[in-house]
C-alpha cells in the first residue's frame, strides 16, 4: 500500500481530551477516530489490527469445537422479560413506529437458547458449541478508556450446551487453555492471569483473564507462584491462592481481556430448553459463556506495548509487516524503493510504503508512532543497500535487498 493513497493521517500531539494511554497512541497514530464518547471508526489501519485479533480467536474457537453463527443486534424486548433483564441499566430500549419496544443486544443468552430450542430435541444433539463475533451495544456511564470501554464494541461470545455438568466442567477448562492460547498469540501471555471473580446472578463463581498494567481500571490479587489471582471484589485478605494455597498474595491493577461464565441451567430454566436423556427424561441444557472484546483486547495490548515514541505492535497483530520509507526526493531513489516494494509483495510480505512528499524527520517519527515491527529505508546513505531497523532496538543495519526479503520472511514465520 502506499502511504500516500491510504486514508490515514498521524497528529503531531496525542489528543487532549483521551487522558487513557491507548486512545492517545491509536488516535495520534491514525488507527481510531472518536465520534463521541465511547464510540470510535476504526479506520483502515486499525481495522487491519482487528481483524488480526479475530483471525487468532477464530482460530482458538474452531479447534476447540465452536461453529460460527452471526445473530442479530436488534432483540424483542419479550425475550428479556422472560429472563427478568429488560432493566438492567446497559441496555439501550429502543421504540419502533409501529410502537413494537426492542433493546439493542448488549449480550446473546436471549437469542441464542430459543434458537436452539428449535433444533435440539435428545441427549445425541449434544454437546453443541456456537459462537459468534459481532457488535454489542452497552449504557457504559464509565466511557473514557478509549476502547477499552465503549458503548459499541465487537466481541466474540461463544455459548456451550452439555448434557452433564462433569462435560461441562470439561469444556470450561478446556476454554481456560484456549484464552490462554489466544492471550500468548496476541502478545500479552506473560502478563495475564486466569483470574477468579464473581459469577453475578448466574454462579458463585466466574473466571477472568486479567492483565497487569499500572493504568488498569481493577485490581486483582495474584499468586505469583501458580500465575492465578482472584479479583479484588471477592478477594478475603485471610484467603491463599485457591490453586497452590500460597498465602504471599500480591495486589496489582489490571485491565479485563477476557471472560468465562458457569451459566448452569439459568437461561434453560427461563425459556424452557430442556433435552431427552437415555432413559426418555427431559432434562434442563447445563450451559456456558465465554466472551473476548476485540477492540478491549486491542486497547489493551496497545496500553503494554508502547514507548515514548509511540506504539510497538507485536508481530501477531501488526497492521503491516514492513514500514518501507523512501528518504530524498532522487528520482533514482524513488525507482529503487518501488523495486523494493514491489520484491516484498511478491514475497507475499504486507508492505506499508512511505511515498509521501515530506521530510525524513516526519516520516522518521511518524514510523516510530505507528509502530510496525520493520522498518526498511532507502536513502542516499544507503547506496544500493537498504536500512533495516527493528522498532524494539536502537540500532540499523545494511543488507541488500535479496538478505532483507529472506530476514523478514523468517522473522514471520
Amino acid at each position: 500500500m502506499y502511504q500516500s493513497h491510504y486514508f490515514l493521517k498521524t497528529q503531531y500531539s496525542a489528543p487532549k481530551n483521551e487522558v487513557s494511554r491507548n486512545a492517545q497512541l491509536l488516535e495520534q497514530a491514525g488507527f481510531i477516530s472518536k465520534l463521541m464518547a465511547g464510540v470510535y471508526t476504526f479506520l483502515p489501519m486499525g481495522w487491519r489490527v482487528l481483524k488480526k485479533i479475530e483471525g487468532i480467536i477464530r482460530v482458538e474457537m474452531n479447534k476447540a469445537g465452536g461453529q460460527e453463527l452471526n445473530m442479530p443486534a436488534l432483540h424483542p424486548i419479550e425475550n428479556y422479560i422472560t429472563t427478568g433483564r429488560q432493566d438492567i441499566d446497559i441496555i439501550f430500549h429502543l421504540q419502533s413506529k409501529s410502537e413494537k419496544k426492542m433493546v439493542l443486544g448488549q449480550s446473546h443468552e436471549e437469542i441464542i437458547v430459543p434458537l436452539v430450542k428449535k433444533y435440539l430435541t435428545s441427549y445425541r444433539d449434544l454437546p453443541l458449541y456456537l459462537y459468534q463475533i459481532q457488535t454489542k451495544f452497552r449504557d457504559e456511564l464509565r466511557a473514557k478508556s478509549g476502547i477499552l470501554r465503549t458503548r459499541e464494541f465487537i466481541m466474540k461470545d461463544l455459548y456451550s450446551f452439555h448434557a452433564e455438568q462433569s462435560d461441562f466442567e470439561k469444556y470450561y477448562s478446556k476454554m481456560k487453555k484456549s484464552y490462554s492460547n489466544i492471550m500468548n498469540d496476541v502478545g500479552l501471555g506473560n502478563i495475564t492471569y486466569l483470574t477468579a471473580a464473581s459469577g453475578g446472578t448466574f454462579s458463585k463463581y466466574s473466571h477472568e483473564f486479567q492483565t497487569v498494567t499500572e493504568n488498569g481500571e481493577d485490581t486483582i490479587h495474584l499468586c505469583r507462584n501458580c500465575k492465578t489471582a482472584v479479583n479484588d471484589e471477592i478477594f478475603d485478605k485471610k484467603n491463599s491462592c485457591p490453586e497452590c494455597g500460597n498465602k504471599e498474595m500480591e495486589k496489582k491493577k489490571s485491565i479485563e481481556v477476557g471472560n468465562i461464565f458457569p451459566l448452569q441451567s439459568n437461561f434453560s430454566d427461563k425459556f424452557h430448553l430442556t433435552f431427552t436423556d437415555k432413559q426418555g427424561k427431559q432434562r434442563p441444557v447445563i450451559m456456558g459463556c465465554y466472551g473476548i472484546g476485540l477492540g478491549r483486547l486491542m486497547g489493551a495490548v496497545t496500553e503494554i506495548h508502547n514507548d515514548k515514541d509511540g506504539i510497538l505492535w507485536p508481530k501477531s497483530l501488526t497492521p503491516w509487516q514492513v514500514h518501507l520509507l523512501s528518504l530524498g526526493n532522487d528520482e533514482s531513489l524513488d525507482i529503487e524503493a518501488k523495486k523494493t516494494y514491489e520484491i516484498l509483495k511478491k514475497n507475499n510480505i504486507e508492505v506499508l510504503y512511505d511515498d509521501r512528499q515530506e521530510s525524513a524527520g516526519k516520516k522518521l517519527k511518524d514510523a516510530d508512532l505507528i509502530g510496525i515491527p520493520i522498518r526498511l529505508v532507502v536513502s542516499n546513505k544507503t547506496k544500493s543497500s537498504i536500512e533495516i531497523k527493528y522498532r524494539n532496538k536502537s540500532s540499523a543495519k545494511l543488507q541488500s535487498l535479496s538478505q532483507v526479503t529472506k530476514e523478514v520472511k523468517e522473522y514471520y514465520q
